[in-house]
C-alpha cells in the first residue's frame, strides 16, 4: 500500500470510529506533513482520495472537514442500470464539432501526431502490397481478414505468452468496429452492459445506438476498476456483457495490476459474463515490462480481445481486430453477413511491416518520444494551471486525466476554450450519467510547438479566471 493510501485509511478509521466527527477540521496539509513526516503532495493525495469518496469536504480558504453525512451513506454503489443520456450525446456532438472548427485541436485529439509514425516505411509496404495485387494475386476480400495479417497478430500474441488460434482472429476496420461488432453480436436491445466510469465516449455512443442500458463501475486513477462494486453489480443486475479497458485506460491512463486482472476474469467466469476487452493502448507502456491483457489469464474463452494499429503504428489505415475466443464463430458470421471487409491493401501493408519493418524497434522509439512529450505537458500544467489542479501520471499512452479545482466547471472551460480556438475533451463526455464536470482529458502525443505552449497557457488562464483562488502552482501531480 502506498503512503498516501495508508494515511487515507488511518483517517477513514478515525472517522468510522467517531474520533473525527462531522464538521471537524482535519490538520492542515503543512501540519499533517510535519506530523507524519511525509511530503505535502502525499497529504494532498490522501485528502483528495478521501474527498472523492465523500468522507471529507474542502472549504474554500478554510481547509478540509469531515463530511456531515453518515459514513454508511457514503459507501460507493454502482449507478443503477439506465440508458445513455441525451445530455452526454449532445455534449459529445459539440466536442466532435469543436475538433472540426477549432484552430488548435491537438489537446483534444483522440490520436497522437501522425509524424510520430513510420509513414514512409509503411508506404513502401503499401506499394509492395499493391504491386503484388496487380500481378494477378486473388484480391477478393476475405470478410474475416487476410490470413497473412491474422498470422502476424497470432505471432504477437505468442510473444506475450498467449496461444491464440488464427481462426479466432477477425480483422475489422479499426478497434471501434471490432468493439461495436462484438457488442452487437452478444447483446439485444434492452440488455445491460457494465462499463467503466469514466469510459471512452465511443463506447457510450455505441451503447446508445444499440439501445442498451449501462451500469457504470467506478475507475479510480490510482487503483483502476473497482472489483468489489463490479461483484455487487453482477449480483444485482442481469449484466449481459462487460466492456472494460484494463491497460492504460482511456481517459484515466490507469492500468490494473496482473493480480486484479486475474481476479476480474475469475469474477466474470463465476457469473459466465463475457468481457469485451478494449486494449488499444497497451503497446504504448513506458516501463520495461509489457502490460498483459486480461485475455492472458482467461481459461474459459470468455474474453473478446480487441486491438488496433491506429494508436501505435498506422492511424489512418483503420485496421483493428478481435480475438473472440469461444464467440469467434458468431463474430465471423456477423462479419460475413455484413459483406464488409477492412481495406485489403492496408491489411497486406501492415502484415508486411510487422514481418519486415522492425515494429518492436519502432515501438521503443515511440515510447521514448511519448514519455518526453508527457514531461513537457506536466511542466506546462505546473506552470499555468490553478492551485488545486491534480492528476495521476500514467505509465504510458498519450492522455492525461486532469482534475480541476472545485470551482472550475469543465464544460464551461470547454466552451471558453473553444471560443479561443482551442479544443479540449470535457469530463462529462466520458460518463453515461453526464457527471465528471471537474475533469478534462488532454492529449500530449503531439510535438511540443509554440502553438501548443500558447494553448496550454491560455487554457490555464481560463481555468484560473473560473477559480476564485487564482493562479499558483499545482498542488499535486503523482
Amino acid at each position: 500500500m502506498k503512503r498516501y493510501q495508508e494515511l487515507a485509511c488511518q483517517i477513514e478509521g478515525l472517522i468510522e470510529s467517531g474520533v473525527l466527527k462531522p464538521h471537524m477540521r482535519l490538520p492542515s496539509v503543512r501540519q499533517a506533513s510535519r506530523s507524519y513526516g511525509i511530503s505535502p503532495s502525499t497529504v494532498f493525495q490522501a485528502y483528495y482520495a478521501l474527498e472523492r469518496r465523500g468522507l471529507i469536504v474542502a472549504r474554500h480558504r478554510s481547509g478540509f472537514f469531515v463530511n456531515c453525512r453518515q459514513l454508511s451513506d457514503l459507501r460507493p454503489t454502482p449507478i443503477l442500470a439506465h440508458s445513455a443520456g441525451t445530455q452526454t450525446s449532445s455534449l459529445t456532438h459539440r466536442f466532435m464539432q469543436a475538433l472540426q472548427d477549432c484552430d488548435n485541436v491537438a489537446l483534444a485529439s483522440p490520436w497522437p501526431n501522425p509524424e510520430l509514425f513510420p509513414l514512409g516505411r509503411l508506404a513502401r509496404s503499401l506499394n509492395r502490397a499493391a504491386r503484388n495485387m496487380d500481378c494477378g494475386e486473388n484480391t477478393a476480400p476475405v470478410a474475416i481478414g487476410e490470413e497473412c495479417l491474422r498470422r502476424q497478430i497470432a505471432r504477437r500474441y505468442l510473444t506475450m505468452g498467449m496461444v491464440v488460434p488464427i481462426d479466432e482472429i477477425i480483422i475489422t476496420s479499426g478497434a471501434l468496429d471490432a468493439l461495436t461488432l462484438s457488442l452487437q453480436t452478444l447483446t439485444r436491445p434492452g440488455d445491460i452492459v457494465a462499463i467503466g466510469h469514466p469510459t471512452f465516449y465511443g463506447a457510450l455512443s455505441a451503447i446508445e445506438r444499440l439501445h442498451l442500458k449501462v451500469v457504470e463501475i467506478p475507475v479510480d486513477s490510482h487503483d483502476g476498476l473497482d472489483l468489489d462494486l463490479l461483484a455487487e453489480a453482477l449480483g444485482r443486475h442481469p449484466i449481459r456483457v462487460c466492456w472494460f479497458m484494463t491497460s492504460l485506460q482511456n481517459p484515466t491512463g490507469v492500468t490494473l495490476p496482473d493480480d486484479k486482472k486475474q481476479a476480474l476474469i475469475e469474477l466474470l467466469a463465476a457469473h459466465d459474463v463475457p468481457l469485451i476487452e478494449d486494449d488499444v493502448y497497451s503497446e504504448l507502456h513506458f516501463g520495461s515490462t509489457p502490460t498483459h491483457p486480461v485475455k492472458r489469464f482467461d481459461r474459459t474463452n470468455l474474453v473478446l480481445h480487441c486491438g488496433s494499429f491506429s494508436k501505435c503504428l498506422a492511424p489512418r489505415y483503420r485496421i483493428g481486430w478481435v480475438a473472440a475466443g469461444r464467440f469467434a464463430p458468431w463474430i465471423a458470421r456477423a462479419r460475413s453477413s455484413a459483406a464488409l471487409s477492412a481495406s485489403v491493401p492496408a491489411q497486406l501493408a501492415i502484415a508486411d511491416y510487422l514481418e519486415h519493418g522492425g515494429y518492436d524497434r519502432f515501438l521503443r522509439k515511440l515510447r521514448v518520444d511519448l514519455m518526453r512529450l508527457q514531461a513537457q505537458m506536466l511542466h506546462a500544467i505546473r506552470d499555468y494551471f490553478p492551485r488545486g489542479t491534480s492528476l495521476v501520471r500514467p505509465d504510458g499512452g498519450y492522455f492525461l486525466w486532469v482534475e480541476l479545482p472545485a470551482h472550475v466547471d469543465s464544460v464551461h472551460l470547454f466552451e471558453a476554450a473553444a471560443a479561443h480556438g482551442i479544443a479540449i475533451a470535457p469530463g462529462p463526455i466520458f460518463s453515461a450519467a453526464g457527471d465528471l464536470r471537474r475533469y478534462i482529458r488532454l492529449n500530449y502525443g503531439h510535438p511540443w510547438t509554440p502553438a501548443i505552449e500558447t494553448a496550454m497557457r491560455t487554457l490555464g488562464e481560463l481555468a484560473c479566471r473560473a477559480d476564485s483562488v487564482g493562479r499558483s502552482p499545482v498542488s499535486r501531480l503523482t
